[in-house]
């Protein structure tokens, strides 16, 4: 374990160790070793990533310069997980309501597609603006109703390579033009949105259904320097609240708390 670590990040060897311990399990089961010798074992933890949030404007440039604009506004504004996005079919388009339903999660193992159920294994509506309309609408055109949304309807689209796929060379033409330019991946459009959420007003609860998290604490978990401004506002409203119930004390109908000593008005 050791020696993995020194060369390995955490997470392979989290996965390398739990495929271990799975084997042993079953020699536990099978009565070919009594107990365990991998359970119990420290693991290294992993270290989040700091996460990248593109603002309007950085989305903007970066469609401008992919070779499917289309989908970095999708997953800009949805938040869907690329597989999911990929995934989507006519039929679970709905144009009247401006929303799409998530059934089917493709992703690539080994160089084959596999496709199932969403990451929750449950379907869910998500809606996206109206300014994204023009751009649903042609991706339509001439399909049938099991066609794939994405591409030529037929063929998945795959995850792009992160080294020189048509995303990663859509973030090198952004950034020449804008030495500020953030690197980013596909994945960090779901960040984004959930960013650009968080920042038109939209509560945890709202977000948690439209990245399509367990609960709403794991949004909080995720997400939680998002939700920096939000404790500001609770602090700012408790205060107003107090001035409020301290200037009418005089008509209430029942006593209030002494004001704390060094606390004012």
């Amino acid at each position: 374990m050791t020696e993995l670590t020194s060369t390995r990040g955490a997470t392979t060897v989290i996965r390398c160790f739990g495929i271990l311990a799975a084997i042993l399990d079953i020699a536990v089961r099978d009565r070919r070793l009594a107990d365990n010798p991998a359970r119990g074992v420290k693991l290294p933890k992993k270290r989040p990533k700091p996460r990248v949030y593109l603002t309007h404007r950085q989305v903007s440039e970066l469609a401008q310069h992919a070779r499917y604009p289309e989908v970095i506004y999708f997953l800009a504004y949805t938040g869907l997980r690329w597989g999911e996005a990929t995934g989507l079919r006519v039929r679970d388009v709905d144009l009247n309501r401006r929303r799409v339903t998530v059934y089917e999660n493709a992703v690539l193992v080994n160089g084959q597609m596999h496709v199932g159920s969403p990451k929750t294994h449950a379907s869910r509506a998500v809606r996206y603006p109206e300014f994204l309309d023009p751009v649903i609408r042609p991706l339509l055109a001439g399909k049938d109703s099991m066609n794939l949304l994405f591409g030529d309807g037929t063929d998945y689209l795959r995850l792009p390579n992160s080294r020189d796929g048509w995303f990663a060379k859509a973030v090198k033409r952004a950034q020449r033009d804008d030495p500020t330019f953030p690197r980013v991946t596909p994945h960090d459009l779901r960040h984004t949105a959930a960013s650009l959420a968080i920042s038109a007003g939209a509560n945890v609860k709202a977000v948690q259904r439209m990245l399509g998290h367990a609960s709403a604490a794991m949004t909080l978990d995720t997400y939680a320097d998002l939700f920096d401004d939000d404790l500001d506002a609770v602090a700012t409203a408790l205060s107003q609240a107090r001035n409020r119930s301290i200037h009418a004390a005089t008509q209430a109908p029942y006593p209030l708390p002494p004001t704390a000593p060094g606390i004012g008005l």
